[in-house]
């Protein structure tokens, strides 16, 4: 897969058209397709302008996921996501419906 396929992987799979990514974007509609079709290849404020939007920009120029933050959970709650990933189907599920008896309401 090249950088356009990847391009248009992430703009599908934020639920862009052609149209509306290349306006996203600040290029036209025609810049967007010749990117996605690998016969130009976007500058850095093409990209940094659609990873506002949310496209991993190192996927598309590398095709590598760049890794989830992890900084936003505690050790402890990694440690819970270990678990879980760890548990069978049913378990989840039991564990799922659990956590739903003790979770509190957020406060606002």
């Amino acid at each position: 897969m090249n950088i356009g396929e990847r391009l248009r992987e992430e703009r599908v799979r934020l639920g862009y058209n052609q149209a509306d990514f290349a306006a996203i974007a600040g290029v036209a509609k025609t810049s967007q397709f010749n990117y996605e079709k690998g016969e130009r290849s976007p500058d850095a404020a093409y990209l940094a302008a659609v990873a506002e939007k949310g496209v991993d920009v190192l996927y598309v120029v590398t095709g590598v996921r760049s890794p989830q933050p992890t900084d936003s959970i505690t050790a402890d709650e990694a440690g819970f996501v270990h678990l879980l990933r760890a548990m069978d189907e049913s378990d989840r599920a039991i564990l799922a419906r659990t956590a739903q008896a003790f979770a509190k309401p957020q406060q606002r």
